[in-house]
């Protein structure tokens, strides 16, 4: 019985080992993330104060990410629905 104990001892300081690096690496993960979405907010403000549009500037970073072709043809349709709205 006292192997079979040790052996569930070892199992659940493996396991809690486990547990707590999983942990730690999410938490460092996030701290990463609010440190980047903190520079990002620095590089907006900068922008602002030189006058920059943000608001603007988010959506060509957002138009940036995407595939040529899909942009292409979300301006399309853009466009497409201007002249429907005569804008």
């Amino acid at each position: 019985m006292n192997d079979e104990s040790d052996g569930i001892s070892e199992t659940t300081r493996v396991t809690r080992e486990e547990l707590r690096s999983f942990v730690e690496r999410f938490e460092r993960l996030e701290a990463e993330k609010k440190d980047i979405a903190d520079q990002q907010k620095e590089v907006m403000a900068e922008a602002k104060a030189r006058g920059y549009d943000t608001r603007v500037l988010r959506k060509v970073v957002a138009m940036r990410k995407k595939d040529p072709q899909e942009l292409s043809e979300e301006e399309a349709i853009l466009e497409l629905y201007r002249e429907a709205l005569g804008m």
